[in-house]
């Protein structure tokens, strides 16, 4: 069955930006960990905001990374040639915390620093 992963995290854009979010959200669903987006009440200012969070299995991780990847390549839709920026945190039952940073249209992966180990406990 394979071990969980605890994602959590967050996905920053304009409005334009995030209907695309959405739409790459909603090709991906899945009924079950899907359900882990959210995106606040009531928009404040003008930077977008999604959330993610949920215990995911292992063998679900592909499945989420491919989702990220292909939003991080969505391009800059004004003149200030704002791309996608997020930070999530992967905390596996085995292997421990990793970050996943969403940046000039990459996702780019490394290990956690040590000030995120608690998240291991």
């Amino acid at each position: 069955m394979g071990g969980y992963v605890s994602v959590r995290g967050w996905l920053e854009c304009d409005e334009k930006q995030l209907a695309t979010v959405q739409e790459i959200i909603s090709s991906h669903a899945d009924d079950h960990y899907s359900s882990g987006w959210s995106t606040p009440r009531q928009q404040v200012n003008w930077t977008h905001y999604i959330f993610y969070g949920a215990d995911i299995r292992e063998s679900a991780l592909e499945w989420f990374t491919n989702q990220i990847t292909e939003i991080a390549r969505i391009p800059a839709s004004d003149d200030d040639e704002d791309r996608i920026r997020g930070l999530f945190l992967a905390s596996h039952e085995v292997e421990g915390t990793t970050e996943w940073q969403v940046r000039d249209g990459q996702l780019v992966m490394s290990p956690a620093a040590t000030r995120h180990h608690y998240l291991d406990e």
